[in-house]
């Protein structure tokens, strides 16, 4: 096998694999909104009755984050190894370190939601009855509802800056992404569902990815690339 095909099949797996990593990421994380939401009131300082009905599915629930969370790291990780040397060092570390204070904060709540459901099933009524239960929901909400979703429009934003730089996806994407992501910031916290706009906007950017790759259209190629073929 020449060089040339090694590097033109690198190309065409690399934005393919985004998509794909990139549609995974949203669906599992839009499910695990879903049963949360549905499971658990939005107010933070409920009785937890919620405990007693509805542990299951928000076991279940806690146990998708970790994949949703390696899905979004493989999503981050084939973007940058797509953009090359055309990556921006300056937005390269807002936009991968927005990435990963998001997924902490994500995995850090789900954390105390677990926690909850652990003590709940060992002391059931000391569990009601305590002024843990509610610091640890009001933890659990500060993060995902104020932390964790500031974080997300921080990578939104910084991610449509590099898709305007680099033409990974079309302008509208872009500016799409700075709207929704200047809502989050703005907003997250008064928006019940705010939190779908992450992965509703990932889900449109990996689509366009896979179907510009399903088409034969050229991915980004690196500068100086081009020089070396």
């Amino acid at each position: 096998m020449s060089q040339g095909e090694i590097i033109t099949r690198a190309r065409l797996r690399t934005p393919r694999a985004a998509a794909v990593a990139g549609i995974l990421f949203s669906v599992l994380l839009m499910v695990i909104i879903l049963v949360l939401r549905r499971a658990i009131p939005a107010n933070p300082l409920d009785a937890g009755a919620w405990l007693t009905v509805s542990s299951g599915p928000v076991a279940l629930a806690l146990n998708l984050v970790p994949f949703a969370g390696v899905s979004f790291l493989w999503f981050i990780g084939v973007l940058r190894d797509r953009l090359g040397m055309r990556e921006d060092r300056f937005f390269a570390t807002v936009f991968f370190g927005s990435g990963l204070l998001f997924l902490a904060m994500l995995f850090a709540a789900a954390a105390v939601i677990g926690a909850i459901l652990l003590v709940f099933a060992a002391e059931p009524v000391a569990m009601l009855d305590s002024t843990t239960l509610h610091a640890a929901r009001a933890l659990a909400y500060n993060l995902m509802n104020v932390y964790a979703i500031k974080m997300a429009g921080v990578f939104m934003i910084s991610t449509s800056t590099v898709t305007i730089y680099t033409r990974l996806a079309p302008r509208w994407m872009a500016f799409l992404g700075f709207a929704l992501a200047l809502a989050l910031l703005v907003g997250s916290y008064y928006i019940a569902w705010s939190i779908v706009v992450l992965p509703l906007w990932v889900l449109l950017i990996s689509l366009h990815i896979l179907i510009d790759n399903l088409r034969g259209a050229p991915a980004a190629v690196p500068d100086g690339a081009a020089g070396d073929a």
